[in-house]
């Protein structure tokens, strides 16, 4: 059989790249980068994956040269790229210039993986370092300006792209990485992928037999598809499920997802409200350390960690008044290959970057997992991929196709904070400077003095949100062009947001203390059910509101700003910000800013429409 290795430098799309591939026809393994090069012989080509580390530095991922003696074609990606270009002896240096979210590039020689195509063509970098010089017997048919996005070695069949081909925002992506498998490997088989349903319902039947499985359902597509899976595979009697309102639901949802799970075939289906345990509990961390009460707690990344260790924790009372012994009871979750990805999880990847701890992967549920009391269903897939197998279990559309809602739930859409974020003088003068010499100074914004979750380079990043005015109707094109022009220009800055319910100039922004209590979820609970029945439509992934402790009210008598975050995506492991006018009607935005501010107007004062793509930002801002 003909089969294609997969080398993981850590990166976000590792697992993309493998999906593809199969999706193609071609059967494909992924190995660790330091694999050695016999464990590869007999496989016909391999491709290098980006990752978080640079080539050029102490401690960048070990590998072994004698793959490059293998004589197979080889597609390296970003830092796969790199590292070819490295070890064939050119030059990768830093900042030779700093690309993040979709970008033009030119073809300017010919090579196979862009046979065919236009001179132009739009892909996804996502990149700081850089080739400053190709290695010798390579020649350069990519650029972006005077930086090279494309390496190629004819006689050595390899090829290198400073971009991702594997994911959506490349707009021929697909087309390319077809030409790698077909023209440059020559492969001619098709590859046929295993039936994945009956393959997940034998692998329940194995690892369960006839004892008792607690799944955690919280509405959306993946724990959905986890409990019809379960259902199929064993007798309903033995699933329990239970579902958790953490006070941090969107608005009337538990009693919708409780109606819906009937539909499954649960026998067992128990409804936990345990807002109070969330807010002002103590958790153990799984590591022996006490963390929370929520309501006082500010760092992103503590607070994922308490969700999900109180999860763990509600979880396991509900447990006990189930009468089963929640410590030898395996434990199912809708988990899926991006959150372990994006997690660090050093069973996923021995080299990604910490992007962010999702609650289904905190210490304590990786303790479970040694145990092997862990059920995950999906965790080789991508959202896309369970919406699918959703469909042929015969799961109502309305669940197949619901947007995505994280565990944490608005929990990680309420920024909160103790005091103001720290912006240096440096910081205010170079946005200026920036803005005041682009397009002749045509837009004013602000350093909002919070910070956002952002990925970049495939690296976290923790920076500061630009606010630009203001208001509608506005050139949607320029705007998207500058708010990917910032990030790229200003390494402090990982997200751009627009000023859609006023044309007053943003002259000034004050933060007032934050945390998540009642009130706050119950703002952001109402704005959010504004933003979605308004703007959220079939061309659009995901729509929600953010809360922000952000306003141009010194005085703190309107302390709120929302954020309407709309995106377009099928893996979610990159995104593009949906357009208005193009996604759904600028109308819809200018209807949902009026409708919060009349609602919610005594305690919000901006409504922001979020123009950033994944990268530079994450979907969601913590």
């Amino acid at each position: 059989m003909e089969k294609l290795a997969i080398l993981d430098c850590g990166g976000q799309y590792t697992k993309v790249i493998d999906r593809k591939v199969r999706e193609l026809g071609v059967y494909s393994d992924i190995f660790p980068m330091g694999v050695s090069a016999d464990k590869l012989r007999g496989y016909d080509a391999m491709i290098l994956s980006g990752g978080p580390s640079s080539v050029w530095e102490s401690g960048a991922p070990a590998y072994d040269p004698a793959i490059f003696e293998l004589g197979i074609p080889t597609l390296g990606i970003c830092y796969g790229m790199q590292l070819i270009n490295e070890h064939f002896g050119g030059i990768v240096l830093p900042e030779v210039k700093t690309e993040y979210g979709p970008t033009e590039i030119d073809i300017i020689a010919p090579c196979p993986l862009t046979d065919g195509m236009d001179k132009k063509q739009t892909v996804l970098m996502s990149h700081g370092d850089a080739v400053k010089k190709h290695a010798d017997g390579f020649v350069t048919f990519a650029v972006t300006g005077d930086v090279v996005a494309g390496i190629y070695n004819a006689e050595k069949k390899i090829i290198g792209v400073q971009f991702h081909p594997e994911v959506d925002l490349s707009e021929h992506g697909v087309e390319m990485l077809e030409n790698f498998l077909r023209k440059v490997c020559g492969l001619k088989e098709t590859y046929a992928l295993e039936d994945r349903i009956e393959t997940s319902v034998r692998m329940i039947r194995e690892k369960v037999g006839n004892e008792k499985v607690i799944v955690l359902v919280s509405g959306g597509v993946d724990s959905a598809v986890t409990a019809a899976l379960l259902v199929r595979a064993l007798p309903p009697e033995n699933v329990y499920a239970i579902h958790i309102d953490h006070g941090m639901m969107r608005k009337n949802e538990s009693d919708l997802i409780c109606e819906n799970l009937k539909k499954l075939g649960l026998v067992h289906m128990k409804r936990v409200n345990a807002e109070n345990e969330f807010f002002n509990g103590a958790v153990d961390d799984g590591t022996g350390k006490v963390i929370g009460p929520l309501s006082a707690t500010v760092d992103p990344e503590k607070k994922r960690k308490i969700i999900g260790s109180m999860f763990v924790k509600v979880t396991a009372k509900a447990a006990e008044e189930l009468g089963i012994d929640f410590d030898n009871t395996f434990l199912a979750q809708g988990t899926l290959r991006p959150d372990l990805i994006e997690s660090g999880n050093p069973d996923v990847s021995g080299y990604a970057n910490k992007i962010k701890t999702h609650h289904n992967d905190v210490d304590i549920i990786r303790k479970f997992r040694e145990k092997g009391k862990i059920i995950e269903t999906n965790w080789d897939w991508h959202k896309d991929e369970v919406r699918q197998v959703a469909r042929m279990l015969g799961l109502d559309e309305e669940i197949a196709s619901r947007q995505p809602f994280p565990g944490p739930g608005l929990g990680v859409r309420i920024l909160c904070n103790d005091s103001t974020v720290a912006i240096t003088t440096e910081q205010r003068e170079k946005l200026a400077d920036f803005l005041a010499a682009y397009e002749g100074g045509k837009y004013v914004g602000k350093i909002a003095p919070i910070r956002s979750v952002g990925v970049q380079g495939d690296n976290r990043s923790y920076k500061s949100l630009v606010v630009l005015g203001g208001g509608l109707p506005t050139d949607w094109d320029a705007l998207f062009e500058v708010a990917r022009a910032i990030p790229n220009n200003l390494s402090f800055i990982n997200r751009v947001a627009y000023r859609v319910d006023s044309r007053e100039p943003v002259t000034t922004l004050t933060c007032t203390p934050m945390h998540i209590c009642h009130e706050t979820a119950e703002v952001l609970r109402e704005a959010d059910a504004i933003v979605t029945s308004t703007v959220m439509n079939k061309k659009i992934a995901q729509c929600f509101a953010v809360l922000l402790p952000v306003s141009t009210d010194e005085t703190s008598a309107r302390p709120y700003s929302i954020v309407i975050r709309a995106v377009v995506t099928s893996d979610y492991m990159t995104a593009r910000a949906a357009v208005p006018g193009v996604h759904f009607p600028v109308e819809a935005l200018e209807s949902a800013a009026k409708q919060i501010k009349q609602k919610l107007g005594d305690k919000v004062d901006m409504v922001l429409y979020d123009v950033t793509g994944k990268p530079p930002a994450t979907i969601e801002f913590e």
